[in-house]
């Protein structure tokens, strides 16, 4: 193994190209792994129209990665600090320096200036996930997938769910008796409606679209759905929250939609209630009134996630698997060559969360 196949982002919006790169030698501490399954999100697709002006081509896009580990310089040692193997199958997330004030003093490592994004980078660094192998840098913490989670559904995990994991994080307890709202029905918002239903909330509402995302909610077990694409009016979502919630609006909003539903959820939530934000998308500034500020609300934003909540994504999924069907978020099955369908059906929303397998045709 001394080459992989990479699908390359050479121009904003246009067909991917299939590249041959080196292996990049490997420094201490770090793995490669053969990629048994790289999903995607909207992050990726939005990269790959050119909504990321900080990612330039060529890229290769993936950072929802699991694979199964071919080679690694040292010893290295997992999350929990088990040695791992040749043939462990892995998840990593985003390596950081360890150094900074953002990973010593505040232990947030998502901030550290020195850190490593997957699926942003030239090829020939070879660390984004629509790629035959891929190259994990020294600083990455890894996460053995267990038996019985799948490739496809571990891949999902190292983004969607650990964000999902992190906003839960932020919002602390929950109240069985408290209702919860979520704005957006892609990975991010499905998944926090199985996180929030495992934790026993007694209400969970979901706003979004298309239908069919909605019904993959309702299967999960939200209490009350609202398609997006019919109450086009915001007033008519905040009138229908509302009614649910006995005219108060609803205890906790997650926002998973885009920067621009902040707004609406800040009227959404009830007075004093929380907002988790993780939706993000460019667009104009926001106008907040005066008065929402008066509303006591708690807001907080989420940015990627610590390593802990990569296991907590993976086990997870082990655990309520027999509760959910994950794999009703799995949709379309994609080949490397066909990386750019992929991310034009994911930009035009006709896909949740497609799978990329690299070494099948």
């Amino acid at each position: 193994m001394t080459t992989s196949r990479v699908a390359v982002v050479t121009e904003f919006h246009k067909p991917l190209e299939i590249w041959s790169v080196p292996v990049p030698a490997l420094e201490p501490g770090s793995v490669v792994i053969r990629v048994d399954a790289a999903t995607l999100c909207g992050t990726d697709a939005h990269r790959w129209e050119g909504g990321r002006a900080a990612v330039k081509p060529p890229f290769t896009p993936g950072h929802e990665t699991c694979g199964t580990i071919v080679e690694m310089r040292g010893e290295v040692r997992d999350i929990l600090d088990v040695p791992l193997k040749i043939g462990d199958r892995i998840i990593s997330s985003y390596p950081h320096c360890g150094h900074c004030y953002f990973c010593r003093i505040t232990r947030q490592t998502s901030f550290c200036p020195h850190g490593i994004s997957y699926g942003a980078s030239h090829p020939s660094r070879l660390i984004g996930g629509c790629s035959e192998y891929h190259y994990f840098p020294p600083g990455a913490s890894f996460v053995k997938v267990p038996e019985e989670v799948s490739s496809p559904l571990a891949a999902s995990a190292a983004c969607a769910l650990r964000t999902v994991m992190h906003g839960f994080e932020l919002l602390g307890p929950t109240e069985n008796h408290e209702s919860l709202l979520v704005q957006g029905a892609g990975p991010l918002g499905l998944y926090t409606v199985a996180v929030a239903k495992a934790r026993g909330l007694a209400n969970v509402m979901v706003i979004g679209a298309p239908q069919a995302r909605l019904d993959v909610a309702k299967r999960w077990g939200a209490d009350h759905v609202l398609d997006l694409d019919e109450a086009t009016d915001p007033r008519e979502r905040i009138e229908w929250a509302q009614r649910l919630t006995d005219g108060r609006g609803p205890d906790i909003v997650f926002q998973c939609a885009n920067t621009p539903a902040l707004l609406e959820a800040m009227q959404i939530a009830r007075l004093g209630g929380r907002i988790i934000s993780i939706g993000n998308s460019q667009g104009a500034p926001l106008n907040i009134p005066q008065e929402l500020f008066f509303r006591g609300l708690r807001i907080s934003s989420v940015r990627m996630a610590e390593a802990r909540h990569f296991y907590e994504a993976i086990q997870f999924i082990a655990k309520q698997r027999e509760k959910f069907d994950f794999d009703l978020l799995l949709t379309g099955r994609y080949s490397l060559e066909e990386t750019g369908e992929a991310l034009k059906a994911m930009a035009e929303f006709r896909e949740v969360k497609p799978v990329i397998f690299p070494h099948k045709a």
